[in-house]
């Protein structure tokens, strides 16, 4: 089949995501974004958020979105889950071959269950593309140790049985950084050409700092943390970090924002108030893009609390590198690949050690020059060494070399368009200006 040009048409690439809503997961949506503009046409497949339509076409994307399962306990509970999502996304890929055909299917992890569903839709020429986002048998350990007994060693042996089928069947992986493309390599037994490296970016003409609506008052100092609340995202750390801060040093001026949802939410909120720090600590709950700008440029510190477990060590963590884009300096338990990620832009401290934590935290309070420092470091990194564009050719690569298509143009469509401020009115601080740049992040707010 050709188009009225004479050339065959675009291929078409379904990506199923589980964990969660489009355009939520900011990866994704990069890397929807990157193969619409290298001509590519593109569905999704994913849980809705609060308020979210079944169907949606957005910004070129097809999407579809099923009501997710109740939350999950136990390993039955998981297991239910899994097979819900599996089925609800088996049924509306039905639903999107019937709409438009399609040629690749990308299926990012947790969990690591639709290779089968890949292996199905292989019989009709459909190609699998695997973007490899989590370590789940390294997730298992995390959460519930090495397993003991009859029971977790079936549970962690499965986990692994499917992480080793999901590597086979695809014919190509991708990988959010070198420890996980080793991992590909190692226990999935694929060869290292048919791996590729895409690290999760942001686009930094886009992410960048803003001056705050609601600047924090003039006294104070506001920490930050963005992420997904779960068990192993170490988010209790932070409760006893400001506790530490707030009642043994008498921290008083300082104040914490928690954007973010998860399993551990509720919990988290109980311990604040066990702790007594209602007053001290704000949880947003889900937060979109624009609310992430206002408080990331607010905020004077971001942290990092993720402890050292061999999920984690071997993870990248989106936060670190959000931090950086919004010149954010940060304090991070000493991870392997958060140090890939951060560099010298960072404070890191032995992992649990919420002394050292709230050390490192009180160094940048009382050192102004060296929070300059820092976030002026780790916006220049993320920029030059991390930035989503040259990452973002990378991706598009694989599905060029997975179909035989090929569209000259980037990836990240040139910033002509790119204003002062932002679509909500909100000016960009001008990076630079190293005078301004400066006075910005010692005062996080607007010039008087």
């Amino acid at each position: 089949m050709t188009d009225t040009t004479g050339r065959p048409p675009a291929p078409h690439v379904l990506i199923i995501v589980q964990n969660l809503p489009v355009p939520l997961d900011r990866r994704v949506w990069l890397e929807c974004q990157a193969l619409v503009a290298r001509g590519y046409r593109v569905s999704v497949i994913c849980p809705k958020g609060p308020g979210d339509p079944a169907r949606q076409h957005l910004d070129g994307v097809d999407i579809y979105k099923y009501r997710p399962a109740p939350e999950a306990e136990g390993f039955l509970g998981f297991a239910w889950e899994f097979a819900f999502s599996w089925v609800q996304t088996a049924r509306l890929s039905l639903r999107a071959w019937r709409h438009r055909r399609f040629d690749i299917i990308q299926a990012c992890n947790p969990p690591d269950t639709y290779w089968l569903l890949a292996l199905l839709w292989r019989s009709r020429g459909v190609r699998f593309v695997f973007d490899h986002h989590d370590l789940n048998p390294e997730l298992f350990i995390s959460r519930f140790g090495r397993p003991q007994g009859l029971s977790q060693n079936l549970e962690y042996r499965g986990l692994r049985w499917l992480e080793r089928r999901t590597f086979r069947t695809a014919d190509r992986i991708i990988s959010t950084n070198e420890s996980y493309k080793a991992i590909a390599v190692r226990r999935g037994g694929r060869r290292p050409g048919h791996v590729t490296v895409v690290r999760s970016g942001p686009d930094t003409r886009q992410m960048r700092p803003i001056y705050p609506q609601n600047p924090r008052p003039a006294d104070g100092i506001e920490l930050a943390y963005l992420g997904i609340m779960g068990p192993q995202d170490g988010v209790d750390q932070v409760l006893l970090v400001m506790d530490e801060l707030v009642h043994k040093r008498g921290r008083t001026t300082v104040t914490a924002t928690l954007l973010g949802f998860g399993d551990c939410l509720e919990d988290l909120k109980a311990q604040s108030t066990r702790l007594g720090l209602d007053d001290h600590v704000t949880f947003t709950g889900r937060v979109d893009r624009v609310a992430i700008a206002e408080y990331l440029s607010r905020a004077d510190i971001g942290l990092c609390p993720d402890l050292k477990t061999p999920l984690n060590d071997l993870s990248t963590m989106n936060k670190t590198m959000e931090y950086m884009a919004y010149a954010l300096p940060s304090v991070s338990f000493d991870l392997a690949e958060t140090r890939v990620s951060g560099g010298d832009s960072l404070l890191y401290v032995p992992s649990g050690d919420i002394a050292a934590f709230a050390d490192a935290v009180e160094r940048l309070i009382e050192d102004s020059d060296l929070r300059i420092a820092l976030g002026t470091k780790g916006r220049e990194r993320v920029s030059s060494d991390l930035d989503w564009r040259p990452q973002a050719e990378s991706y598009v690569a694989v599905f060029d070399a997975v179909s035989g298509f090929s569209q000259p143009g980037p990836a990240v469509p040139d910033d002509t368009g790119v204003t002062a401020s932002d679509a909500q009115g909100r000016r960009y601080v001008d990076l630079d200006d190293k005078e301004e740049f400066a006075r910005y992040l010692l005062e996080r707010r607007a010039p008087r």
